[in-house]
């Protein structure tokens, strides 16, 4: 019963297509998972361009897609899913921020005149949509075979997170959220209680937070400080700064490792196995 992960998007606030984001990734958030036979997507930012090529190669029919928020970087890169044109393909699109808004409607506007200049009625698979409230616990996949805890993150605008179970795993994706000094958020912590991994906001670092509060995101110490207090068994630092490129990316990871041992920094085309 096959329980894995890949991340095809890793940065957060805008996708890198530079030369020196090339070691880690310029792609905005997006991880593929797969319960068995069933696919849950997290985020649609400009990582989904390049999974949907590989569905189509795989021939997948179906996904779940799960969002943490709509922000820009979480989203655009949605209007390139290429298997969403396919007739024979169905998605549904869950999203549990919105506070009684409409997820469809946001897709809907995101590829409206004047931003786009292709509807999302050009997009032909089924889509189904459906809002919840973070917080919420909810079964996917054949069989309800996939639990999904879920909880609010301190993030503008709202946001989501999320804890799949399956098969005696568990992963944590807690993306995007900020912290309060020496106040660790009650609501993460019982959520990564004991997971075997968890996805990480940590687009800053703690010298770099104090001019950065109130943008919504964490540091990758804070993230080692929540899955330490949580027993949880392994960090997957995510969502880089733009600005954090491929050589501070490459000592940031020498001191996160260093620092806890079940830290690593997340790269675009990582795969993980938690089988």
């Amino acid at each position: 019963m096959t329980f894995k992960l890949k991340f095809w998007g890793v940065r957060g606030s805008i996708a890198c297509p530079s030369p020196n984001h090339i070691a880690f990734g310029g792609n905005t958030s997006c991880i593929e998972v797969a319960c068995g036979g069933d696919r849950i997507i997290l985020d649609a930012g400009t990582g989904i361009r390049n999974l949907g090529h590989w569905l189509l190669r795989k021939n997948v029919m179906h996904a779940t897609i799960l969002l943490s928020h709509t922000h820009w970087d979480h989203i655009n890169g949605f209007p390139f899913f290429s298997p969403a044109f396919r007739p024979e393909r169905s998605f549904h699109l869950m999203a549990g921020h919105l506070k009684g808004g409409q997820i469809k409607d946001v897709f809907a506007g995101q590829m409206n005149n004047p931003y786009f200049p292709v509807p999302l009625d050009a997009m032909k698979a089924k889509m189904t949509y459906a809002d919840f409230d973070a917080g919420d616990t909810f079964h996917l996949g054949e069989g309800d075979a996939v639990k999904v805890r879920t909880c609010p993150l301190n993030h503008p605008d709202n946001a989501t997170g999320y804890r799949i179970e399956y098969n005696g795993k568990s992963m944590c994706y807690i993306t995007d959220t900020e912290h309060e000094v020496g106040r660790p958020n009650q609501h993460i912590l019982a959520l990564i209680e004991g997971a075997d991994l968890v996805i990480y906001d940590s687009t800053y670092t703690d010298r770099e937070f104090p001019m950065k509060i109130g943008w919504g995101h964490s540091t990758w110490e804070e993230g080692v400080r929540l899955c330490q207090a949580a027993n949880a068994k392994s960090l997957a630092i995510f969502h880089h700064d733009p600005d954090h490129e491929d050589m501070f990316m490459e000592g940031l990871e020498s001191r996160a490792r260093a620092h806890w041992i079940g830290a690593f920094v997340a790269r675009e085309h990582m795969r993980v196995n938690l089988s």
